[in-house]
Order: C-alpha cells, then sequence, then structure tokens
C-alpha cells in the first residue's frame, strides 16, 4: 500500500481510501451490514487506512456501520473522514444546510454514529449559498478548537469558493469528482489545489462502476439506483461508454491491472491528487483495490488511455447530475 501526508493530520493516509456512500445502501441497491463490517475490516488490514463517510449515506447508517468497524478494529488504526452541510426530510429529500446551528449538531451526530472523541478530517459536502463560506469556515474552526475535528475539508468546492474560505480559516482538503471520464477538475480545481497546498481526495474513481467493466448494455438497475437517472447510463451513451471501457479493459489486462485498478492507477498519477477513493460493500470489492500493481503507466499508456476516450467519449458527460438542490 502506498501512503502520503495529509495537510492538517499527524497521520500518513493510505493513497487509497475506502468510500462508503454504498454501505448505506441508499441510491446503490442495498447493502447487507456484516459484509460491510467485513469490508472495513479487510481495508484495514490490507493497510487502507483513510475511511470516508457522510451522514446522508443511508441517512446516517453508513456511520453506523463505520462506527461499528471502529469498535472492532481499534481507533488508532483508522484515519476517519466524514462530512456535513446536508439535511433531509422523511420523503428522502436532500438539501444543502451549512447553518452553524446544522453543522454543531451533524458533528455531534457523527461523533455518536461513528463511537469516536473526534474526526480526523471534517468536509462540507456541498456548498451551500445561503450561508456565507466565511461564516461555515469559522464555524469548523470553533469545532476544532473544541477537539471535536482535527483537518478541515470541503467537497464539491469552486477555486473561488475555497479562496473565500481561506481568507478565514485554513483549508486542508478538497474532495471532487475525477476519473477517466469525469476531468473536468483538470481545468481549475486542480491546478489551484496545486497552487496552494491542498490536499486533494478524489471520490468517485470507478465512475459508479462504469470502470469496472461488470456492466453489459443489457443491465438493469433497482428502483431507487443512482444510476437510473445518470445521463452515462441511459441509451446510446450507455453504449459509448461501455465500448470505451472494454477497450481499456484490455489495454488494463496487456499490462497487468484490471480495469478497476488501472482507473486507480491513472487518477492517482495526476498531478495534485493525494488519494483516491474507492467504493466497496463487501470484502471482495476491496481485496481488488488492496491488490493495486505498484507499476506505473508509461506515457504512451496515458497516450493510448487518451485516444481511446476521444474515440468513444468525444463529448463526455460530467456528474453534474448528482448535486443536490441549491
Amino acid at each position: 500500500m502506498e501512503y502520503t501526508s495529509l495537510p492538517g493530520l499527524e497521520e500518513q493516509v493510505s493513497r487509497i481510501g475506502l468510500g462508503t456512500w454504498v454501505m448505506g445502501g441508499w441510491m446503490w441497491g442495498g447493502a447487507e451490514e456484516a459484509d460491510a463490517v467485513a469490508a472495513i475490516e479487510t481495508a484495514v488490514d490490507a493497510g487502507i487506512c483513510l475511511v470516508d463517510t457522510a451522514p446522508v449515506y443511508g441517512f446516517g447508517r453508513a456511520e453506523e456501520i463505520v462506527g461499528k468497524a471502529v469498535r472492532n478494529i481499534g481507533r488508532d488504526k483508522i484515519v476517519l473522514a466524514t462530512k456535513g452541510g446536508l439535511e433531509w426530510n422523511a420523503r428522502e429529500e436532500i438539501r444543502r444546510n451549512s447553518s452553524p446551528e446544522r453543522l454543531r449538531r451533524e458533528v455531534d451526530e457523527s461523533l455518536r454514529r461513528l463511537r469516536v472523541d473526534w474526526i480526523d478530517l471534517y468536509q462540507i459536502h456541498w456548498p451551500d449559498a445561503r450561508v456565507p463560506i466565511e461564516k461555515t469556515a469559522e464555524t469548523l474552526l470553533d469545532l476544532q478548537a473544541r477537539g471535536k475535528i482535527r483537518a478541515l475539508g470541503v467537497s464539491n468546492y469552486s477555486p473561488e469558493q475555497m479562496e473565500a474560505w481561506r481568507k478565514v480559516a485554513p483549508l486542508h482538503t478538497d474532495q471532487p469528482p475525477y476519473n477517466l471520464f469525469e476531468r473536468g477538475i483538470e481545468k481549475d480545481v486542480l491546478p489551484y489545489c496545486r497552487a496552494h497546498g491542498i490536499g486533494v481526495i478524489a471520490y468517485g474513481v470507478l465512475c459508479r462502476g462504469l470502470l469496472t467493466g461488470k456492466f453489459t448494455a443489457r443491465h438493469t438497475f433497482p428502483p431507487g439506483d443512482l444510476r437510473r437517472i445518470d445521463p452515462k447510463f441511459q441509451g446510446k451513451t450507455f453504449g459509448c461508454y461501455l465500448a470505451a471501457a472494454a477497450d481499456l479493459r484490455k489495454l488494463a489486462e496487456a499490462r497487468g491491472f484490471t480495469l478497476a485498478q488501472l482507473a486507480a492507477r491513472w487518477a492517482l498519477q495526476q498531478p495534485g491528487i493525494s488519494v483516491v477513493l474507492w467504493g466497496a460493500r463487501k470484502p471482495s470489492q476491496i481485496q481488488e483495490a488492496a491488490a493495486l500493481p505498484s507499476s506505473l503507466l508509461s506515457d504512451r499508456d496515458l497516450a493510448e488511455i487518451d485516444r481511446i476516450l476521444a474515440q468513444h467519449v468525444p463529448e463526455p458527460i460530467g456528474p453534474e447530475f448528482m448535486a443536490p438542490p441549491l
């Protein structure tokens, strides 16, 4: 396992982090709790020490699962990252809320569900236009001073929003979407983070499973599954992405990778990327991440990847559909 340093944290973290959105079950077709706990334990045994979660993942369920794993494994073996700034109602409708009152309540609820005394990295999940960013940053500074959180981070923020944050508080990490099929942050977010020493934790490295090679054009998703509303998984567009994945898989196997491992290695080689999150809900899915070959992709490999993408997906679709209402 490869390790790196993230600003604001004393411990080194694994460059592959475990993403737990799928463990919450919501929008992913469900998950078995025992399998999810075992996946976390498998990840830690393999050297993956960074575990990323959020209250909205299953409306608290993912955090509770992580908390049970922490109890089994030991707090000192896990670097915990969670988020705040989203709320929901009984109809499972999500909206942004980064008010100081909401964040203080969320932190306490996360600490309870995770069964810990502090959170290593606390991130604002989405920017909230109704609350000045400076006020949100000041709230996290206060929570840090109280010993409830350590490093301060954001997710899905623009460079302008990060700049506003940095006027009143340190910004240690940013968590944007990034993978072979979704590269929009290369234009602005990644250069900004590199220039200002902000660690980047990339989520969605497997692009909702498109970069695992397990789907065919006939694949269907159950009601409530996020991919039923993802434009990439619709009609002819789905076929274009599947064709790209098939050619990428051939390249991966020729280089000793699985397709998912190729996707992770490619992202880890991009300048400015500190960590990639690998989502899993059962042990077998994390074992593939733990077995990531240490070999790097050559310049020729990277050029071939770009050629495949340009051939099959000349007009890529971004992840904007995932954004909760403003």
